[in-house]
């Protein structure tokens, strides 16, 4: 690796600020981006790199961040879209979707769109975390996106887990001939903070004694670090869904190249307003 510049989203803490320590002992130059301006800070001057803050709950602080990137870095090599979290109850942003799909999904949907003419012109990767709760609680239903008809807290996390894959796999079908590479990954269960908002039950495995059997931030950092240092079509297959470096089962629907392709055109549907804000 040879001083690309990287930017990982989430990177304030866990999985994301463990792969941005890696990436930048390895000689990388790595952005990082976060919700919380004071951990944030604190990772960027450890580091001595750049940082950001936005809020994904708020699609004008994305758009703020990639107007912000596209000024600063006319060559972005690595974008790892690892911003996300599961819920408590059903609570719609300030824009008007369910909040653990705009979080997980329609940000970084947006953001990586946004970035598009960038990270193709650089011959970009795009690294999107994912989860095994794709496969254990994902159903999606295209035409209940915000689930204003069906909400459980784990049912909405698994859905927007597996429209990253989803997401990862139209991404590769529309851009891998314009150089763009790309791969969703589930980094296993880590001991992190992810779930301090939600009222899951799986929020017990992240808070009490069953923390101590976890992985730590940087094994589950690990695939992460691995696809974005790794070559593509010679160490990993662009378009496909990763855990411990090898490509792994998901959910049925995630090989449903009608539905990807659906999932897409409604995720630009839902944005329609902030694209052509950026339009203009």
């Amino acid at each position: 690796m040879t001083g690309r510049t990287i930017v990982i989203t989430g990177a304030s803490d866990g999985i994301g600020a463990a792969a941005a320590r890696a990436l930048t002992a390895a000689g990388e130059r790595v952005i990082v981006v976060g919700r919380s301006e004071t951990k944030t800070k604190a990772v960027a001057t450890e580091l001595e790199a750049d940082y950001f803050v936005a809020d994904f709950a708020d699609l004008s602080q994305v758009r703020a961040l990639a107007s912000a990137l596209r000024e600063n870095y006319p060559r972005i090599h690595v974008l790892a879209n690892n911003a996300g979290g599961i819920m408590g109850r059903r609570e719609l942003t300030v824009d008007g979707h369910e909040k653990t799909f705009q979080v997980n999904h329609l940000a970084p949907f947006l953001l990586t769109t946004l970035l598009m003419d960038v990270l193709a012109n650089s011959g970009a990767r795009v690294i999107n975390t994912s989860s095994v709760a794709n496969r254990i609680f994902g159903r999606l239903d295209i035409a209940d996106l915000d689930a204003g008809q069906k909400y459980a807290t784990n049912r909405a996390y698994g859905n927007a887990k597996l429209a990253n894959i989803l997401f990862t796999r139209e991404l590769h079908r529309r851009y891998s001939r314009q150089g763009i590479t790309t791969a969703a990954f589930h980094p296993g269960g880590v001991a992190t903070n992810f779930s301090a908002e939600s009222n899951s039950p799986m929020r017990f495995a992240y808070t009490t004694v069953l923390r101590k059997l976890m992985l730590s931030p940087e094994q589950g950092a690990d695939t992460l670090v691995w696809l974005a240092g790794a070559e593509p079509g010679r160490d990993w297959v662009s378009g496909a869904y990763y855990a411990k470096r090898r490509i792994i089962r998901a959910n049925k629907q995630a090989d449903d190249d009608e539905l990807a392709r659906e999932l897409w055109e409604r995720s630009e549907a839902m944005l329609a307003a902030q694209l052509e804000t950026d339009a203009r």
